[in-house]
């Protein structure tokens, strides 16, 4: 066991290594399955250096792809990524192109317009450049693509280095097609196939070259697939494209006529346009959605919720909110347990995709390699030659102390709602498992609180949610030394072990029942005098391995206040140091308080604002009737979106202080979109409403209700409870607030408790 912190002075671990900044430039996010690509606003890749990419399993399948008019690159007219993030749209132009060496001008500017439309389904980047003519006589252009595969490892992207790599090759293989391949150290080859339509003029290994004739007002088209394959002959050839969802683009072929030659690629762009888009309206048919009366709050709602479902991935035991782009487009438990949580009177489905899925890749034995004890769960995988050949311990990896009591306190919210016993029965043995984890592995000393400490050097050093490597320090600013039991994983444990209560009794065993209640409470007093520091009026940070409280106000206690463990006399006394101007920023609740030893605005985890953190602080405000702080942290949220591109809130941004006419500073190498983050807007709602669904007793409670100013009416639509569907509209009165059902379905009560 390693019990140390690292090196205050030494370079981080797994840290993103940033010479550019992702907000320098514009950047494009797409995501379809487990590909994502990372593109700039003209739909390029890796024209300049940065983490533009066409990613696939961890893997950087396309690194360049440059579009040029006669050797130019267009001029950009306008760039966005369509509402519900199906694809990117590109609006370009060319440029004032000479020809030849006279001083007449070839080609005006803005006589062609290129349109260009880019989308990813399975596996697959889709790419259509569209020309029109808008002179009064014919022009004849030669359009060509720069590309190229590096097949970097995403940890190499992120600055990793690796003193050994696998082999690369590139071949035309086809009038219309370039293979890349890399066979790489972990025995798996790895293609990127670009076809082409029409067939180029000239194709060589990294270029492809097209004449393009068009009569006045006429049109063409240049169409471009990159393909990305995996193919592990560790396994006999198998074909492995997704996380343990293998299929073969065979599935999915260029079309044909009937006398067996291709329709083309306009055809086969089009099939796959509109399966896309079926694919998207299917997995958001049934939501619940939410319209108000301020249109920028709305589009807020509209791109929180596309980017939720395009972080969403299918895995063989449900959907799955991938955590993040470009860094962390992967199963994280946490993230997605979160996520969840937030997004469960949305859309329950997620909630059961995620238990399935963590149950199912719950660890079953001792691994230290893996962080990983019987009944821990996972904190993240990853598919990349890195993971594989042990490089970084993150192939399934379990070095996180928080997700194992947040699956369980999952599970009892989850069935809170839905009553999907089915559910819970199926993952009974997991929850089981993850409850003696906590007590067996998780207390390392048996003194009630559960600690961490990694089990490998290559693993993380600080394992909740502030997991960088300088997280947890003293009031002097030292760092903690292990085992570190965090303020917020106690309460995280709490109120596991309550639902777990409720769900054993559920299910008979009454006994273990009984044990879990008093355990919680146990803890629960435990808590109180261990963490509580009276002279800073919050709970400490941590406790470091000696059992002394690292004295620092932090919005780690903002937690305490969600899962229920702080007793309701200590609510205002913490929502106060939560709220005073060291903590509360005017945008929101600073992971650490100005004044603090290791604070610092533009760091990490050391002073900066992140929503979901916020999201789950204002839960808890207003599970202590902290009605309007819990509304004063979402008007600050709502405020930082209005200066966010698509009003979308990025994974953190900088801590400094709100200043009129400024929005908040943006954190340099945050994700963006990050499922977390899309989730908090709707947490923010149902913490000012007071919103709770109780499936045994077929009620929707709204208790306490108050809006935020920025909003006078809410509309709610196919809130579900069993088998009811309401619609409810929301109307704020000065201060206070009515609830109308507009439409109902089944017999489930509506109840304004105030």
């Amino acid at each position: 066991m390693v019990a140390t912190a690292p090196d205050d002075e030494t370079l981080p671990q797994y840290h993103i290594e940033a010479q550019t900044s992702l907000v320098e430039r514009q950047l494009r996010s797409l995501k379809h399955g487990d590909a994502f690509a990372v593109l700039d606003s003209y739909g390029d890749i890796g024209v300049f250096p940065g983490p533009e990419g066409l990613y696939f399993q961890d893997t950087r399948f396309l690194s360049r792809l440059e579009l040029t008019v006669e050797g130019q690159r267009p001029m950009l007219l306008g760039s966005v990524v369509q509402d519900d993030n199906g694809a990117l749209s590109v609006d370009l132009t060319t440029p004032d192109i000479r020809l030849d060496a006279g001083d007449e001008t070839s080609i005006p500017r803005e006589i062609i317009a290129l349109e260009r439309t880019k989308f990813l389904f399975r596996g697959t980047c889709y790419d259509r450049i569209g020309l029109r003519n808008y002179d009064t006589k014919p022009r004849h252009l030669r359009v060509a693509l720069t590309f190229d595969a590096d097949f970097r490892d995403l940890f190499e992207v992120r600055g990793s280095d690796r003193p050994h790599r696998g082999k690369r090759g590139v071949a035309v293989t086809a009038g219309n097609e370039v293979t890349f391949t890399y066979d790489g150290l972990d025995r798996r080859r790895r293609t990127t196939r670009l076809r082409f339509g029409p067939k180029p003029v000239r194709l060589e290994a990294h270029r492809a070259e097209f004449e393009v004739r068009l009569s006045p007002g006429g049109r063409a088209s240049i169409f471009v697939r990159a393909i990305c394959d995996t193919v592990d002959h560790s396994r006999d050839g198998e074909a492995v494209v997704g996380n343990a969802l293998p299929f073969t683009h065979a599935a999915y072929p260029s079309p044909r006529r009937e006398d067996g030659h291709p329709k083309g690629e306009g055809m086969t762009f089009a099939l796959a346009y509109r399966d896309a888009r079926r694919d998207l309206r299917k997995a958001t048919a049934n939501i619940t959605t939410i319209e108000s009366s301020n249109d920028q709050f709305n589009e807020a709602a509209c791109r929180a919720t596309a980017d939720l479902y395009m972080l969403l991935s299918r895995t063989p035991n449900g959907v799955y909110p991938y955590a993040g782009i470009p860094w962390y487009s992967t199963v994280f438990g946490r993230d997605g347990i979160i996520t969840a949580m937030m997004t469960l009177w949305i859309d329950p489905e997620i909630a059961k995709g995620v238990l399935r899925h963590l149950a199912a890749t719950q660890a079953t034995a001792i691994d230290p390699a893996a962080d990983a004890q019987p009944g821990k769960v996972l904190h993240e995988t990853r598919n990349g030659e890195m993971a594989i050949l042990g490089e970084v311990p993150f192939k399934l990896y379990y070095g996180t102390i928080d997700a194992t009591p947040l699956f369980v306190m999952l599970a009892g919210q989850y069935y809170e709602q839905t009553g999907d016993l089915a559910t819970i029965k199926a993952i009974w043995p997991n929850l089981l498992a993850a409850l003696n984890w906590i007590d067996e592995y998780g207390d390392r000393d048996k003194d009630g609180f559960v600690e961490y400490a990694r089990e490998t050097e290559k693993g993380l050093a600080n394992q909740g949610w502030k997991d960088s490597h300088d997280s947890i320090f003293h009031a002097d600013g030292r760092m903690a030394q292990g085992p570190i039991a965090l303020c917020e994983v106690q309460g995280y444990v709490y109120a596991a072990k309550k639902g777990a209560a409720k769900l054993a009794a559920l299910l008979g065993d009454d006994v273990l029942s009984e044990r879990l209640k008093g355990e919680a409470e146990r803890l629960r007093q435990a808590f109180d005098a261990a963490f509580f520091l009276p002279e800073l009026g919050t709970y400490a940070i941590a406790l470091d391995g000696q059992k002394r409280p690292c004295a620092v106000r932090s919005s780690n206690a903002g937690h305490a206040l969600f899962t229920g463990i702080a007793y309701p006399e200590r609510a205002e006394s913490v929502a106060a140091v939560l709220m005073s101007k060291d903590g509360f920023n005017g945008w929101g609740v600073r992971t650490i308080a100005v004044g603090e030893a290791r604070y610092n605005p533009m760091s990490y985890h050391n002073g900066s604002i992140w929503p979901h953190d916020n999201a789950l602080i204002a839960l808890g405000l207003a599970r202590y009737g902290l009605k309007a702080e819990a509304a004063r942290v979402f008007e600050g949220q709502h405020g930082a979106s209005l200066y966010q591109e698509g009003r979308r809130l990025p994974e953190l941004f900088c801590g400094f202080i709100q200043r009129k006419q400024r929005g908040p500073t943006n954190y340099p190498v945050a994700c963006s979109p990050q499922a977390w983050a899309a989730a908090a807007p709707f947490a923010f709602l149902a913490a000012c409403l007071g919103l709770e669904l109780r499936h045994d007793r077929n009620r929707i409670r709204f208790r306490d209700p108050i809006l935020p100013a920025f909003l006078d009416d809410v509309l709610i639509r196919n809130l579900k409870l069993g088998d009811s569907h309401v619609d409810l509209l929301i109307h704020r009165h000065g201060s206070d607030v009515t609830v109308n059902v507009v439409r109902r379905t089944g017999d489930a009560q509506v109840v304004l408790l105030k």
